[in-house]
């Protein structure tokens, strides 16, 4: 995934109201950015970091400026958990992810479960289909090992159950971490911030559900899914 134009280099001011961030740029100027991560930011949101922001010339937009990358623990850091889609498709279209190659076809936010859409639905005539929930992760505390979720989450663990039912009914089903640094080996649930989905997660594993994680390589320039990681669901 390319960013379509260099990106702004600033420094954060801060984060509030969920959707907002002010940035210093390096001429002094401080402008809001657009944060488009409703998430808790745990170790990315911190005053000071560096951060690097796109900036939309679209006259029907109220802010210019969207949040794109942080940097923290010395590594950069995709802070948009929308773009964790982006570069899993990318990366399945690509034949980058061994374990989900084969398909014919792809679509995208197809209904299933209990008014859920799944990220990504891979087709194909030989095979059942292969249901692919998409989840971003940023957060490490122990060097090497990346960490969802940063907060509870009972949406996430009421996809695994969906996953389940479906690896249940013959049918193939995924949970995909794409982790959005460069930094980590390994991924774990962070048991003592969501010790529900941290169930979830093992539960959905014990009925079939694949549990896939993969690092990103993160530029300035653009973000792509790099290396295979360890998971270890405890």
């Amino acid at each position: 995934m390319k960013f379509t134009a260099p990106l702004i280099e600033g420094r954060l001011v801060k984060r509030y109201k969920r959707f907002f961030a002010d940035v210093e740029l390096p001429g002094g100027e401080v402008v809001t950015a657009h944060c488009a991560n409703t998430g808790a930011m745990t170790g990315i949101k911190e005053a000071g970091l560096r951060v690097w922001l796109s900036r939309s010339d679209n006259p029907k937009r109220k802010l210019k400026y969207s949040w794109e990358l942080v940097e923290a623990d010395n590594t950069l850091i995709g802070a948009l958990p929308a773009r964790a889609n982006a570069i899993a498709e990318e990366a399945v279209a690509a034949g980058k992810i061994a374990e989900l190659t084969g398909y014919a076809g792809l679509r995208r936010e197809v209904k299933y479960g209990e008014n859920s859409r799944i990220d990504l639905l891979l087709e194909d005539d030989a095979r059942p289909p292969c249901w692919v929930e998409v989840k971003n992760v940023h957060w490490m505390r122990a060097p090497g090992v990346a960490e969802f979720p940063d907060g509870v989450t009972s949406r996430g663990a009421k996809h695994l159950g969906e996953l389940a039912l479906k690896a249940e009914a013959g049918e193939r089903a995924v949970q995909l971490f794409v982790v959005q640094r460069s930094d980590c080996t390994v991924l774990r649930p962070a048991e003592d911030i969501d010790p529900t989905y941290a169930e979830a997660l093992r539960d959905a594993a014990r009925r079939g559900v694949d549990v896939l994680a993969y690092g990103c390589d993160v530029t300035t320039d653009g973000i792509t899914l790099a290396q295979a990681m360890r998971v270890e669901t405890g």
